[in-house]
């Protein structure tokens, strides 16, 4: 297999370029991940970190090294230290920590999926563009230097007209799972956790959809656990995004153009290597970073560093233009849930998997 024929990574490195003075907001497990990444491979500060739960917070401070400790969201926002701050709280809380940065002038980025409907991601972006400040949905896969690379192949035309695309996504919830993924008050559900990658991997691929159609099951509690949901772009191009919290799928997702095809050989989510089949022949590109799972949040920090160093106030990779599509996607998905079924089942025959 050969790996000269790829376009070489242009993204913004991990060091050596901007840097800027980080507020955590909402210390919890995704934070940490992106604390100890930003700290350990790049050149971006992390001053400050609040909680609404004190000790929390100083927990977190000491086991990171952050020198300061708001008492309150608000006193982190009002801080002079913090040029962005990162809001990494449960879904149902981004709409409002994000409006509370933006109200004191501070840049932004939002953990995905950046608020629970598309009305909320159009009030940050709005307000945002009011302020004059930059805000971001943490896509942060698409800032991985796969999809800078995959980007560049598809823009140059290697596989040709793009006609389909097709994206797993799914981690299985167990018992011992954080209540919240089955709480709809805070956002539960596999559409609004694990299935905006898929959903953005679609978006990336095909184009903003004109067309969705889901089929989705709910729990109890009245979220999604998963769905297949079918997505027609532009020029009757295709994708088909699985997601789910009742299994853990393969991650993997593909391309398929007239002239080619891109596929991944591991999870897309996270730094990861693909294959291009083109004209016969076969290129594999491996990350080399040596970043691995979540180590990967690093690369949008660098990236967001630069494009606010240049003046931008809206991602050029993954704008709120963007997320704002993918939410409309999750919206669709999650009306099924809701929704009778046009079609009367076939009379029930037995299955393997069926219990007893």
């Amino acid at each position: 297999m050969k790996t000269s024929w790829f376009p070489e990574v242009q993204v913004p490195a991990l060091r050596g370029g901007p840097t800027l003075r980080w507020g955590v907001l909402a210390p919890g497990a995704i934070a940490g991940d992106f604390t100890a990444t930003v700290l350990a491979n790049t050149d971006q500060k992390i001053t400050a970190v609040a909680s609404r739960s004190p000790e929390r917070a100083e927990q977190f401070a000491a086991k990171h090294g952050i020198n300061a400790v708001a008492r309150s969201y608000e006193e982190l926002v009002a801080r002079s230290d913090v040029d962005i701050v990162y809001v990494a709280a449960p879904h149902s809380q981004h709409h409002p920590l994000a409006m509370l940065a933006i109200s004191a002038g501070k840049h932004v980025l939002i953990e995905k999926p950046i608020a629970v409907s598309p009305r909320q991601a159009e009030d940050i972006k709005d307000a945002a563009q009011s302020a004059g400040v930059f805000a971001a949905e943490a896509m942060w896969t698409r800032y991985l230097p796969q999809f800078d690379v995959l980007a560049q192949i598809l823009d140059r035309d290697d596989l040709g007209s793009v006609q389909m695309a097709t994206a797993d996504v799914g981690w299985k919830m167990g018992p011992d799972a954080p209540p919240r993924f089955f709480d709809p008050d805070q956002g539960g559900g596999a559409a609004l956790d694990m299935g905006v990658y898929g959903y953005w991997f679609a978006h990336f691929a095909i184009g903003p959809p004109r067309r969705i159609r889901a089929i989705a099951r709910r729990t109890s509690s009245g979220v999604d656990d998963q769905a297949a949901v079918a997505l027609e772009g532009s020029e009757g191009r295709l994708a088909s995004v699985t997601t789910s919290m009742a299994v853990t799928n393969s991650g993997l997702a593909t391309i398929l153009g007239t002239d080619g095809s891109a596929r991944f050989t591991k999870p897309f989510v996270f730094p990861a290597s693909f294959i291009i089949e083109v004209a016969g022949e076969v290129h594999e590109w491996h990350d080399t970073s040596g970043l691995t799972l979540r180590q990967g949040l690093a690369w949008q920090t660098s990236a967001i560093a630069q494009y606010i160093a240049d003046g931008m106030t809206d991602s050029p990779v993954h704008g709120l233009t963007d997320a704002i599509d993918v939410l409309r996607v999750i919206d669709a998905v999650r009306a099924e849930l809701h929704r009778p079924s046009s079609v009367e089942p076939a009379a029930h025959r037995p299955h393997r998997n069926d219990p007893g």
